[in-house]
């Protein structure tokens, strides 16, 4: 067997089941599979081996399911693959293969549905790896970071559950001013480069990846700058996202034989971690830019987050959105939630006229990092809190936002009941960065550190 062209990227991880993205390399016309063993770590044992054969219609690349696994454990596991000079092999026919494992060894861990318990996640957006005729172009300056969030893991406690990546996790228009990507194989090669580095890589082979696109898996401010011809472009795109990031995340249905649905009714999703929430939105493809129904979220996705609100009996709520949800921006603030007030505003009333506690709004997209808070005129019980997270790589062509970059000096919103009123609640971060936040019983730890590890900031916010 061989080693994987990329992955293995653990995906989404319950108690009893974790996902596995895979990829090898055609071989002309010889079948191609892919295979994880894994078992208990400790154990010499191994519990069960499990193959998928892989498809040029797919780029060579699956995702491999492991259920019935146990809560609260970790497993180790191995993946590669290889091809045959049969035609007749099916996954069931391969077990017999003596087949020789690369070395490699991985870890997971399933998660804990005990309540109360602290959890860790990283969360971060915005990775640039520019690709210059094919090729990445100084690919360690986009890749460095990771080993720093493999460190931190490697020692933190409580353990890190896992990582949320929440928008422009590959530049699709990074040469877009002489030379945008449009081709299917275009794109496709810069998600092989992008999950393929050798930092990154042993990141998301050992630890849960939640993902999320924004307007850069296409093209910049999508779909407000969309062209004529620009169709063809989206749908490039978006089958090389669904790929490489949807893939291994809730969006794909888990069916009854173990296997997943292999195409989507949309890209928002949900997942839970004890006590703690994610309702991960897709904040670029469902918009509505018509001035008589104008909406960030499509109706489906809204009626499905307020009802995730408003039910959800989460100790903890927090809602992913690549753009950010306050405050807004100085300039291009009508690409995120500052273009879409009255949404928003439906958003808030909801979380207000419910008396909703513990809900923190995480996103990225602006080239610099904050924790704020928004508070209400009238009404002393409501609070929301966001955290944002950006870049993990950045470069001189793209400035880094500072506290100048926001509106803070007037309310959010406002209606008859009263006023949104913001704050921030620590120094806006103008460097390449990630989060570790840590939640326990009574409060969320916001922990920004720089690509070498060194931490810059920390800020509490306190649960209620």
């Amino acid at each position: 067997m061989l080693k994987l062209s990329v992955g293995p990227i653990v995906g989404h991880t319950t108690t009893d089941h974790a996902r596995i993205f895979v990829r090898g390399k055609a071989q002309k016309d010889a079948p191609v599979f892919a295979g994880i063993r894994y078992r208990q770590s400790g154990h010499e044992q191994w519990l069960k081996t499990t193959f998928a054969r892989l498809a040029n219609l797919q780029d060579m690349s699956d995702v491999i399911t492991l259920n019935n696994l146990a809560a609260d454990t970790e497993y180790e596991y191995q993946a590669g693959w290889f091809s045959t000079t049969s035609a007749g092999h099916s996954v069931d026919s391969l077990q017999e293969l003596p087949l020789q494992w690369p070395q490699e060894l991985y870890r997971l861990r399933t998660r804990s549905g005990t309540l109360g318990t602290p959890r860790a996640y990283f969360v971060g957006s915005c990775r640039y790896l520019r690709m210059t005729v094919g090729i990445p172009s100084a690919p360690h300056l986009g890749d460095r970071i990771f080993a720093s969030m493999t460190q931190l893991a490697q020692q933190a406690d409580p353990p890190v559950s896992a990582m949320l990546m929440t928008g422009d996790q590959i530049y699709v228009d990074d040469l877009n001013f002489f030379a945008p990507d449009r081709e299917y194989q275009q794109i496709l090669a810069k998600y092989r480069a992008a999950f393929s580095q050798p930092h990154i890589s042993r990141l998301m082979a050992n630890l849960s990846t939640y993902m999320i696109l924004d307007d850069h898996e296409i093209e910049d401010n999508w779909p407000a700058k969309k062209r004529s011809g620009d169709d063809v472009l989206y749908k490039n795109a978006i089958t090389a996202y669904e790929l490489y990031q949807a893939s291994h995340s809730p969006a794909f249905e888990l069916l009854d034989d173990g296997r997943i649905r292999r195409h989507p009714k949309h890209y928002w999703y949900q997942f839970t971690d004890g006590d703690i929430e994610w309702f991960v939105t897709d904040s670029r493809t469902q918009r509505n830019l018509s001035a008589d129904d104008r909406r960030l979220l499509d109706t489906e996705q809204e009626y499905a987050l307020c009802q995730w609100l408003i039910r959800s009996p989460a100790r903890v709520k927090l809602v992913v959105t690549s753009v950010m949800f306050f405050p807004d921006a100085r300039q291009n603030g009508d690409d995120a939630w500052a273009g879409f007030p009255g949404q928003r505003l439906r958003l808030l009333e909801t979380i207000r006229s419910h008396r909703l506690k513990n809900v923190i709004f995480v996103s990225g997209d602006v080239h610099g990092s904050l924790t704020s808070r928004l508070t209400h005129s009238e009404d002393p019980d409501f609070e929301v809190h966001t955290i944002v997270s950006s870049p993990l790589c950045n470069i001189k062509l793209m400035p880094y936002a500072s506290q100048s970059s926001f509106i803070l000096d007037r309310p959010l919103a406002r209606n008859d009941a009263g006023e949104y009123r913001q704050e921030l609640t620590g120094k806006v971060i103008s460097r390449d960065n990630f989060a570790h936040l840590v939640i326990d019983a009574e409060r969320i730890q916001v922990n920004y550190h720089d690509r070498d590890g060194k931490l810059l900031q920390s800020t509490g916010i306190n649960l209620r």
